[in-house]
């Protein structure tokens, strides 16, 4: 990699000029493009176009040569809850209700404030960066906290507005959860990279009434829900014998279905619900990792696409997966996909591809200034290398992205157009700060170790 100034008074000047061997796009037409260049000027896309001609036409600030990489769209996490990054590994091997029950929540009591939330936050968003993530769909207390940390990286998140029913240090019940979220959310309105979301945690922690004030709200400011669904079979029986129904059937007489619900997991699905998200233009963030081990199962990947559902990847949290790596996610969603049908066509490449990039932003909302590689669209790229001897020779560079490449293979990081991460350096989060937060989290969250 080289990066060169120029000043030569004859060619348009831009911010930024990206050579790539090959530029997957992400577009409608799915294109990759071979020796190609993305322009980027005040953090968006102006064109991407043959090398040699950007080379006539364009000078840069910053001219960055990738001639051993392959650049996509930036990775979007669709369900993730950032500031449980500190309590990776701390109860492993547990099925969902006892690793939330007896460890996650207890650990949560004793430990979770602001200070608590930046901290973890910080970490997680170092770690998605570096691994290509330039935006996040989040869900977790003291949003505004994790607001902190995601300023400070330079990210993208959706932010949750988390919603219980029982009380926490953060907020005594549904509505003192709502009014807090409300707070959070004015703070960060005028931020371009962020966005909110009112975050019902689930339909076992959820009465009807507050779901009925999430939907009015939802509508009055037009906000996005994001919940977790269907993730296990015995939140399905609790629902059963609580309120007579199973839990989809539930949001669907609240109203709560449509194209601005997010649900998590989705992982136990009757074909006819399938044809009811397909029907209410709902999106599922598909968690496969998380999913498998908390051994709530496998999501029925393969009939949520066939029948139009607009299915995302997500990490869930570092606690139950434990890492925050869309590469892997990828790759584990589609060998899934194709070992549950039992169809190696299910889930190919570039359409695992699209579920953690353009498909994600259309779930968010965002589709029209993220997702994919097009002029007009806001600069969040990311770069992969692709030349290392364990992931040569390259044949096919997407299949490469999904079936061979990790996320210690990616370099750069953009996000609107600003260099976030490149080489294992990140441009407003130095390592020693890393450190110090393990450091002083890592003694107090010990104790609750399964």
């Amino acid at each position: 990699m080289t990066i060169s100034d120029s000043s030569s008074t004859a060619l348009t000047h831009v911010d930024a000029v990206i050579e790539a061997r090959w530029v997957v796009t992400v577009d409608s037409n799915k294109r990759l493009l071979e020796h190609h260049s993305v322009i980027v000027k005040d953090a968006v896309i102006m064109g991407v176009l043959p090398t040699a001609l950007a080379r006539l036409k364009y000078a840069a600030s910053s001219w960055v040569c990738l001639d051993e990489h392959v650049l996509i769209p930036g990775l979007i996490n669709l369900h993730t809850h950032a500031a449980m990054s500190l309590m990776r590994g701390i109860a492993d091997d547990l099925p969902l209700m006892q690793w939330l029950h007896e460890h996650l929540w207890p650990a949560e009591r004793a430990v979770v404030d602001r200070h608590y939330v930046k901290d973890a936050s910080l970490l997680a968003c170092a770690e998605m960066l570096s691994g290509g993530t330039t935006c996040f769909n989040d869900m977790y207390f003291y949003p505004e906290a994790t607001a902190s940390a995601v300023g400070q990286a330079g990210m993208r998140a959706n932010l949750g507005l988390t919603v219980l029913e029982f009380p926490t240090h953060y907020a005594s019940d549904a509505d003192d959860y709502l009014q807090k979220g409300f707070e959070a959310h004015d703070s960060w309105r005028g931020n371009a990279l962020m966005t909110s979301s009112i975050a019902p945690h689930a339909p076992y922690t959820i009465s009807n009434q507050t779901f009925e004030k999430v939907l009015t709200y939802a509508e009055q400011l037009d906000l996005g829900i994001h919940t977790h669904l269907h993730e296990t079979l015995d939140e399905i029986a609790q629902s059963h014998a609580q309120y007579g129904m199973r839990p989809m059937q539930r949001l669907a007489e609240l109203g709560l279905l449509g194209p601005n619900l997010v649900a998590a997991h989705g992982v136990h699905l009757l074909p006819a619900e399938i044809e009811i998200l397909a029907e209410f233009g709902c999106h599922i963030a598909h968690c496969p990792t998380s999913n498998l081990k908390l051994t709530s199962g496998i999501a029925p990947v393969a009939a949520l696409l066939d029948r139009g559902v607009n299915v995302s990847i997500g990490t869930d949290g570092a606690a139950s997966n434990n890492r925050l790596d869309m590469l892997s996610e990828m790759r584990l969603a589609a060998l899934l996909a194709k070992g549950a049908s039992m169809d190696a066509t299910t889930l190919p490449a570039h359409q695992a591809l699209e579920m953690a990039t353009i498909k994600a932003a259309k779930a968010l909302g965002l589709e029209e200034k993220i997702g994919s590689i097009e002029m007009g669209k806001q600069a969040d790229m990311v770069a992969v290398k692709l030349s290392d001897f364990a992931v040569s020779p390259c044949y096919d560079p997407v299949s490469h992205l999904i079936y061979t490449c990790g996320r210690e293979h990616v370099t750069h990081t953009w996000v609107a157009g600003s260099l976030r991460y490149c080489n294992g350096v990140y441009a407003n989060i130095e390592p020693i700060e890393l450190k110090e937060i393990i450091q002083a989290w890592q003694p107090k969250l010990k104790q609750y170790k399964h």
